[in-house]
């Protein structure tokens, strides 16, 4: 069967839902690290939480998984969750805010459409925190192909967006 359907072009991604293993501690990282805004408590097992007052970009909630273990790497599931900050600017902020709080990166990189930070949240979930760079900046091909790759972030090249 010959399928010529293609999603709308202005289609996005409203939000995630994650199972996490304490509500709590789960809106101590997104909202009192990360800095999402809670928009509403579900009763005692679930929060939603946004950026800007949306309804929610991210759903937090124990109804499956209270007091759960992480669960493995190795297995079908999410592997992040992808939260695209405005400008690069804002990346570095959140870079210097996440190290000065102490709390573990799983990764840094340049995939030359974007610059990403990564880590796990409390669950094990994992966590891509980025910024595009202008479409017009996308590394290209000779045959004029998107060529993304992934090589070590310029940290020294983010940070100074910060001091700006």
């Amino acid at each position: 069967m010959k399928n010529n359907y293609k999603i709308p072009s202005r289609t996005t991604i409203g939000h995630v839902h994650l199972k996490v293993s304490d509500l709590q501690r789960a809106m101590d990282f997104y909202c009192g690290l990360l800095g999402f805004e809670l928009q509403q408590k579900y009763g005692e097992d679930a929060a939603f939480i946004s950026a800007g007052g949306y309804h929610h970009h991210i759903g937090l909630n124990v109804w499956f998984s209270k007091n759960a273990s992480a669960a493995p790497k190795n297995v079908p599931g999410l592997f992040h969750t992808a939260i695209l900050y405005p400008t690069r600017k804002d990346l570095a902020e959140i870079y210097v805010r996440i190290k000065q709080a102490g709390y573990p990166f799983t990764g840094l990189a340049d995939h030359g459409v974007s610059e990403a930070l990564y880590l796990d949240d409390p669950d094990g979930n994992g966590v891509e925190l980025y910024w595009d760079r202008p479409v017009d900046n996308w590394p290209k091909s000779r045959d004029g192909n998107l060529e993304m790759y992934t090589r070590a972030l310029n940290l020294d090249s983010l940070l100074k967006e910060a001091e700006t």
